[in-house]
């Protein structure tokens, strides 16, 4: 039944006008759908920007009602070794279009997380079937795509999708699904997405669930982030020297929200960055949380890291 349709996937973009926020990726591609022919292509940018909507769009664009036939999605995070491009990807690239298509689409979502021999057997194979088929990688870093790969490839670089598109089409979605929504409740959904479509829908799918309106409370309270001016008050009492009375705010906000250290070290990040404090400040703050989150990373102890940093700003207001 439509009522119980997630969201995310229902409004998926179904051709390339429906893309948003990527206005100049969809024009260089509108023009490759009119020459009815495309390149191998990268697609790189941040999660939830539209790169694998716009593969499909761009596929449906192209092969009309056979698109299915001609299209393979497939995500290299889970199959990442080299059989999987020696066996399941040449068995597909091999066969002949369907359907009178002049070639099919194999999309590898997630190709940064392909082991470095995969991506070799991956050169070597969009070589070999390149008349009947064609490659769209997606990754987050492009860094972490092999040369070779990347030089065979017209690379299109996805941005974080503006407020102003995002505010836009979650608006429209609020008026066919007939969701109440305060303007305080739509700038809470663009804090926490921070340009991640995906999260912003889903987030307001949560919201619309729990109550009749979609504020900033419900907003913050189904994703499990901490309001800005909360966070903003931690760092405040910090670094006025009252050590144990950030501590203690802190650990009250994690308990609420059931915030990880990560999410913390990453608010944290947002309010300095967009404090008014001055620079040198900023400066000191940042490279100290920077060290903190790699020690998150490794595996530190969350409670006794933030608490250093903590100590730290308190450390600074004394002196």
């Amino acid at each position: 039944m439509e009522e119980f349709e997630i969201w995310v996937e229902k409004y998926r973009p179904k051709t390339l006008d429906e893309i948003v926020g990527q206005e100049e990726i969809v024009k260089r591609l509108k023009g490759y759908v009119e020459k009815k022919n495309i390149p191998h292509m990268l697609f790189s940018g941040p999660p939830g920007t539209g790169k694998t909507a716009t593969a499909i769009a761009l596929t449906r664009d192209l092969f009309g009602e056979a698109w299915r036939d001609n299209f393979i999605e497939m995500n290299a995070s889970d199959e990442r070794g080299i059989d999987v491009v020696r066996h399941k990807i040449k068995e597909f690239a091999r066969t002949a279009p369907i359907g009178g298509a002049p070639f099919k689409i194999i999309f590898l979502d997630e190709a940064d997380a392909l082991t470095a021999d995969a991506q070799a057997a991956l050169r070597r194979t969009m070589e070999m079937f390149s008349r009947s088929c064609r490659f769209i990688l997606s990754c987050n870093y492009v860094s972490r795509i092999i040369e070779p790969i990347q030089s065979r490839c017209a690379v299109f670089r996805f941005k974080s999708v503006p407020k102003e598109a995002m505010r836009k089409r979650l608006l429209e979605i609020c008026q066919k699904e007939g969701v109440k929504i305060t303007e305080d409740g739509i700038e809470a959904i663009l804090y926490i997405s921070a340009g991640d479509f995906r999260k912003a829908i889903n987030a307001l799918q949560g919201a619309a669930a729990i109550g009749e309106v979609v504020d900033r409370e419900k907003i913050f309270q189904i994703t499990s982030t901490a309001q800005p001016q909360e966070v903003a008050e931690i760092l405040e009492t910090a670094l006025s020297g009252k050590f144990e009375e950030a501590r203690e705010k802190l650990n009250k906000l994690m308990l609420e929200y059931g915030m990880s250290g990560e999410d913390v070290v990453l608010q944290f990040f947002r309010e300095i960055m967009s404090s008014n404090m001055n620079e040198k400040l900023k400066v000191l703050l940042i490279d100290k949380l920077g060290e903190i989150d790699f020690r998150l990373t490794e595996g530190a102890n969350e409670r006794i890291q933030l608490s250093a940093f903590l100590a730290y700003l308190s450390t600074i207001s004394k002196k």
